[in-house]
């Protein structure tokens, strides 16, 4: 149920470009290079996202990424 309810607000948060921990804007945290056409970006309260260049999207790290 809990699931239900957080998992569109978090995809909303991302969708808006701002971290799902403390709703920061990852345009302004640390990005480095990652693969090809993607970056490592790490927010404040030190989640992790994936930001893909050409979508210009992000997403969750998965566990072996971070």
């Amino acid at each position: 149920m809990l699931k239900n309810i957080v998992s569109p607000i978090q995809a909303w948060l991302l969708s808006q470009g701002r971290c799902v921990g403390c709703g920061k804007f990852l345009s302004e945290m640390n990005h480095s290079k990652f693969k090809g056409d993607e970056e490592k970006v790490t927010c404040a309260c030190r989640r992790v996202y994936i930001y893909n260049k050409k979508t210009k999207k992000y997403r969750r790290a998965l566990l072996n990424e971070a």
